[in-house]
């Protein structure tokens, strides 16, 4: 019995080491490219009761959404000057369907990292690249690289909630092992 159980473990660790070892994600490069875009990325906002998790900003968008202004990028923290969740005409209990894309000008290896208050689900070029679905501070959700194999728009899409206190949305990122610094508002479009 006991070469089952370690034939058994040494198969598990073998998957568990491949998906480790994946390397960085592979984003597929939107098709067709888009011929034009507008500046900035399309968001729809919902205004519930509440909002406690991704469920429930989906649920509430589902029922009753309306445009909002687009977001010139992702570099969104709220401030006493500029309390408003995003573009929302709210500060608190938002719920927002983002859709666009995010244009990368040179192949390579890129590091991303998302910071959100409160929950995100956050996807380009069909692979998720943030994930955090509980009431938090702006804080890092976790860095991840991505690879990059054409230069070209990517498909963006996001589903954000924000229940109570501050807000943020915030895209980061870096090529080759450089430093991070925030993404540049002129490569999102819709």
């Amino acid at each position: 019995m006991k070469p089952i159980q370690t034939a058994a473990a040494a198969a598990l660790l073998a998957v568990f080491a491949g998906a480790v070892d994946a390397g960085p994600l592979k984003l597929k490069l939107a098709n067709p490219q888009p011929e034009s875009v507008t500046a900035g990325l399309a968001v729809n906002y919902a205004y519930p009761k509440d909002v406690k998790s991704l469920r429930d900003a989906y649920v509430a968008l589902g029922i009753k959404s309306e445009a909002g202004a687009p977001l010139v990028g992702l570099d969104y923290l709220s401030s006493d000057d500029e309390p408003m969740a995003l573009t929302s005409s709210k500060e608190t209990k938002v719920a927002a369907d983002i859709k666009g894309y995010i244009r990368f000008d040179t192949p390579g290896v890129y590091t991303l990292e998302v910071y959100s208050n409160d929950g995100l689900d956050l996807s380009i070029g069909g692979q998720q690249i943030a994930k955090v679905d509980a009431k938090r501070g702006c804080d890092p959700i976790g860095a991840v690289e991505v690879k990059i194999r054409e230069a070209g728009w990517y498909a963006l899409e996001g589903l954000y909630w924000q229940r109570k206190g501050g807000s943020c949305l915030i895209m980061e990122w870096s090529q080759d092992g450089g430093e991070l610094d925030t993404v540049p508002n002129e490569l999102y479009g819709h």
